[in-house]
């Protein structure tokens, strides 16, 4: 994943995600994230909202299955992922470019809210080469703990 822009970003989801479908099966979840800059205006003694910010987004396979079942719109969420630039061509014969996040971690923000995580079951596969899907769930052999 080298070369690739990672970008981390904060803000509420516009709507409820959506979940898609591949013609392989594989799950797509797509949402928005809008995200502005507030500052605090000294002249006027109140804080003001920036331009906002809205990123279209999509995860993929166990995190989209995820992200429709605990999210709605309105969640202030901490999303990190990779840019991506796609473009396609309108009806019309236009061609358009778009920037579209892919996004590998996401949770609610815990600042002005609470949550309590669970965990989810696994279906045996992270998606990368037929890997163990939780690295944590056995035990370490013996003097192979880890230091905390």
């Amino acid at each position: 994943m080298s070369g690739e822009t990672t970008i981390t970003i904060i803000g509420n989801l516009t709507g409820d995600p959506e979940l898609h479908y591949t013609q392989t099966g594989t799950a797509v979840a797509s949402f928005t994230i809008a995200s502005s800059a507030r500052t605090y205006n000294k002249q006027v003694e109140q804080w003001q909202d920036g331009e906002v910010l809205f990123m279209r987004c999509s995860a993929w396979r166990d995190l989209g299955e995820h992200i429709t079942e605990s999210l709605t719109r309105g969640t202030r969420v901490i999303a990190s992922g990779r840019l991506r630039m796609r473009t396609y061509e309108t009806s019309d014969g236009d061609k358009r470019t778009v920037t579209e996040m892919t996004v590998d971690e996401i949770g609610p923000s815990l600042r002005f809210a609470t949550a309590k995580p669970q965990k989810a079951a696994r279906t045996g596969s992270n998606g990368h080469g037929g890997a163990p899907a939780d690295p944590w769930a056995t035990a370490a052999p013996a003097g192979d703990e880890p230091p905390f």
